[in-house]
């Protein structure tokens, strides 16, 4: 057994542990699963990027904003999901669904005899700021999704049509791209960037922003000038926000 599932193991087994226990835990899980993840062209792992990272710790939103290339939006042709993923991607012992809600919820119960399925848990929705109970179901799971901050298909209308395949399943499954959401507030997203759609909840806008910007760096994401301009003026509300790093 690995490392990485031996700790995320631990913290499965443990019938009191905290949000804020978990949480530790968990980033330093994230650290030892980029470290050790092993998928390759067509796997079902995500490993690291094929670039260098151009995020760094503590880098700045407001001025990172400039690094991104401003080019048009290129034609949707061709566009399918699968060209991106056939399916969440295995991170550890979770798919990057799960890793997703354990991140992302608080008040977890784990499915028995599972090595990482999350049955349910309360989400503080960043979207909207509403609270959700989080129940697995037929009808009830969509209740939360997981968002795609930089929306697959914007993606693929800047850039990533010229991306190998192992590229663009690093970008499906990154939980720095991901986030636990409502799911109808995610639904209206649809494939929106900063120019056309913005959380409703606007004490999250700037954090929102902010992480489009850090994926779209991370991966050569261009931006449209609409798009640049709508970046800028949000996070001039915020300038001192930092970009995620995770």
């Amino acid at each position: 057994m690995s490392k990485a599932r031996l700790i995320y193991s631990s913290i499965k087994s443990s019938n009191s542990f905290k949000l804020k226990k978990f949480s530790r835990a968990l980033a330093a899980f994230s650290l030892l699963v980029g470290l050790t993840a092993t998928g390759g062209v067509g796997a079902s792992a995500y490993t690291q990027p094929e670039q260098a990272p151009v995020v760094f710790a503590a880098a700045n939103a407001a001025k990172s904003v400039a690094k991104l290339v401003v080019k048009g939006r290129a034609p949707k042709t061709g566009y399918d999901r699968e060209l991106f993923s056939d399916g969440w991607a295995k991170i550890g012992s979770c798919d990057a669904r799960n890793y997703v809600l354990a991140r992302d919820l608080k008040n977890i119960s784990w499915r028995a005899g599972e090595t990482c399925i999350v049955e349910s848990g309360v989400l503080n929705d960043p979207y909207t700021g509403k609270t959700i109970n989080f129940l697995r179901g037929r009808s009830t799971s969509i209740k939360v999704q997981i968002d795609h901050v930089v929306a697959v298909s914007d993606a693929w209308q800047k850039g990533a049509q010229q991306w190998s395949y192992a590229k663009r399943h690093n970008f499906y499954n990154d939980p720095l791209n991901l986030l636990a959401v409502d799911g109808p507030t995610n639904g209206s997203k649809g494939d929106g960037d900063t120019a056309t759609w913005l959380p409703p909840n606007k004490s999250y806008r700037c954090a929102y922003v902010a992480r489009q910007v850090a994926v779209k760096l991370k991966y050569g994401v261009w931006v449209t000038t609409a798009e640049k301009s709508a970046m800028t003026s949000v996070l001039a509300k915020c300038p001192s926000t930092s970009l995620p790093t995770k």
